[in-house]
């Protein structure tokens, strides 16, 4: 079983901000594949499906971004997942322009406070991740109210299409084509 980790905060007080892109893919997801997140265990909202061919189980952790490992570690310990093998996390990046998704096999958090977490309750660094761009803070702004505002309407039309291409790329991933994903998507369509 593959696990697809959107990282996000929760409560309707943070719907449609930029650090809660993670959970947008994942809704996105559970839309195009008919899988319902209905399930409540592991400190995450789970739905389990298939993705090209593959079982999955999409995950939203409810723990607050700054927490997410708590929930997908003990996701990963429960269904006993190598991170390395069946592990993709989608998550929001300052570095790439609203509309852009990069795609990784492994890496460091960036400075992303939900990788941190990941990789410290996990103790590891190599999972795949899918990184979509939600544009850098402008200058003078904090960067909590950055990550925590919301998109304006031409960068939400771009973050739609990211969305698209995030659910495009996990497909891959999920079927055993990062490669292809890469190939695909880090190129980049926005600078």
């Amino acid at each position: 079983m593959y696990v697809i980790a959107g990282l996000g905060n929760p409560t309707r007080q943070y719907v449609n901000t930029r650090h809660n892109v993670g959970f947008d893919v994942i809704d996105a997801l559970s839309k195009k594949y008919n899988i319902k997140i209905n399930e409540k265990k592991h400190k995450a909202l789970l739905g389990k499906g298939i993705i090209a061919g593959e079982k999955v189980l999409l995950a939203k952790p409810q723990t607050f971004m700054n927490a997410s490992g708590e929930s997908v570690c003990e996701i990963l310990d429960f269904y006993k997942i190598e991170p390395v093998e069946n592990l993709l996390v989608v998550f929001d990046d300052i570095s790439l322009p609203p509309g852009n998704i990069r795609i990784r096999r492994k890496g460091s958090a960036g400075g992303h406070n939900g990788i941190k977490s990941i990789i410290r309750c996990c103790g590891t660094s190599d999972f795949s991740r899918i990184k979509v761009g939600v544009g850098g803070k402008p200058e003078g702004w904090d960067l909590a109210d950055h990550v925590l505002g919301r998109f304006s309407k031409e960068e939400r039309a771009w973050v739609e299409d990211a969305i698209v291409d995030a659910c495009q790329a996990a497909e891959y991933i999920v079927g055993g084509d990062i490669n292809k994903a890469m190939n695909m998507f880090n190129a980049g369509k926005r600078e």
